[in-house]
C-alpha cells in the first residue's frame, strides 16, 4: 500500500501507544509524512529513528521524531496519545484529573500550529477529554473527536467471529457509549453476514444464548484490564485502529465508524462526547442519521452519557 500523497500526520506522544500508532501508519502507508512529537525529545527522536530505519520495507512514508511542536505545523491529522498511562486496576475515568490538566495546554497549542487539522483524541478517558477540549478550544466538534469505541467494536467482532467460526470481517457489530465501563454492544443490529446474531446457527447448530452474549460483552468490556494486567499497557490494537481512523479522514472515505463526538441532541444527548456510528471523512466525523436503538439500548446510552457528564463536571474549571 503506497502512502497517501502530500499528507502529514502528527502523532502526539512517543510512549507505547504513540509509537505503535506511528508504526501502524508507516506499514499501512497511512500518510506520506509522519511526525512523532513528545516533550521528551530524546524519546521521540529515538522512536522516530528506529521507525525510519525500517522505512525501506514499508513504502514511501517518512517518520521524524521531535520535541519541537512547531515541527508539527501544517498537519492534516493530529492523533493525540500523550498523557498518563492507565495502571493495573485503574479505570479510564480515574485518569481524568491528570490528563485533563495536560490537555488544557497541549490541545490549544496543537490547534494553533495546525489550525486546519482534524484532531483525534486517543488519550484516556478519551470521551471526557474530547468534550473538555472542544469547550476549551471552541473547535467544531466534527473536527475534534475521539477514537471512541472503534477498538471496542473490533474486539467485539473478533470475539463473535471466534465463536461462530467465521472471519471477523463478516461480523457487523458495534460497541457504543463510553470507551470504558458503561459502553455496550448494540445487539439489536448485530449480524454475522446478513444473519442477526441472535438468530445465528453455525454448521454444527451452534447459536448464541443470552448468557453467551452477556459473557462476550463482559469479555470486551474488561479486555483492556486483562491486557494491562499482563503486560502493562495496550498498544498494538489501539495503534492499528487509530491509523484506520486517520486513513478514513485522509482518504475522504465516508467510512462509518463508532468514533466519539460531542453530540448535539442526537439520541436526546447534548454536550457529551460518546460513541455512536458516525460518518468519517475529510471534514471530520458526524453522527450517522437514522441509527435506531431498542428501548433498553437507548436507556443504557443515556446512562453512559450521564456517567461521562458527571466525570467532566468533576474536573471542569479545575483541569
Amino acid at each position: 500500500m503506497s502512502a497517501n500523497q502530500n499528507t502529514k500526520v502528527t502523532v502526539v506522544g512517543a510512549g507505547a501507544v504513540g509509537a505503535a500508532t506511528a508504526y501502524a501508519m508507516l506499514i499501512r502507508g497511512t500518510s506520506r509524512e509522519i511526525v512523532l512529537y513528545d516533550v521528551d525529545e530524546a524519546r521521540a527522536r529515538a522512536e522516530g529513528l528506529d521507525l525510519s530505519h525500517g522505512a525501506m520495507f514499508a513504502g514511501a512514508g517518512t517518520v521524524m521524531g521531535t520535541g519541537d511542536i512547531e515541527r508539527t505545523a501544517g498537519s492534516h491529522v493530529v492523533v493525540v496519545t500523550a498523557g498518563a498511562a492507565q495502571k493495573p486496576g485503574q479505570t479510564r475515568l480515574e485518569l481524568i484529573g491528570t490528563n485533563a490538566r495536560i490537555m488544557r495546554t497541549l490541545v490549544p497549542d496543537l490547534v494553533r500550529v495546525s489550525p486546519d487539522a482534524i484532531v483525534i483524541m486517543v488519550t484516556n478517558p478519551c470521551d471526557v477529554l474530547t468534550a473538555l477540549a472542544v469547550e476549551q478550544t471552541g473547535a467544531d466538534p466534527a473536527r475534534l473527536f475521539a477514537s471512541g469505541c472503534v477498538l471496542d467494536s473490533s474486539r467485539l467482532r473478533w470475539a463473535l467471529a471466534e465463536r461462530a467460526g467465521v472471519s471477523s470481517r463478516s461480523v457487523h457489530a458495534e460497541v457504543i457509549g463510553e470507551h470504558g465501563d458503561t459502553g455496550f454492544p448494540v445487539w439489536s443490529t448485530a449480524t454475522i453476514g446478513p444473519v442477526p446474531v441472535e438468530e445465528w446457527r453455525g454448521a454444527d447448530g451452534q447459536s448464541f444464548t443470552r448468557d453467551d452474549l452477556a459473557g462476550i460483552a463482559e469479555e470486551v468490556r474488561t479486555a483492556a484490564y486483562a491486557i494491562i494486567e499482563g503486560k502493562g499497557a495496550t498498544n498494538y490494537a489501539i495503534g492499528m485502529s487509530s491509523a484506520r481512523i486517520a486513513e478514513a479522514v485522509l482518504r475522504d472515505e465516508n467510512a462509518v465508524l463508532p468514533v466519539s463526538t460531542v453530540l448535539g441532541g442526537e439520541h436526546g444527548i447534548d454536550g457529551v462526547a460518546l460513541s455512536v456510528p458516525s460518518l468519517v471523512n475529510a471534514s471530520g466525523a458526524v453522527p450517522l442519521r437514522g441509527f435506531r436503538l431498542s428501548g433498553d439500548e437507548q436507556t443504557r446510552l443515556g446512562a453512559s452519557a450521564r456517567a461521562l457528564a458527571e466525570s467532566a463536571n468533576a474536573v471542569r474549571g479545575t483541569a
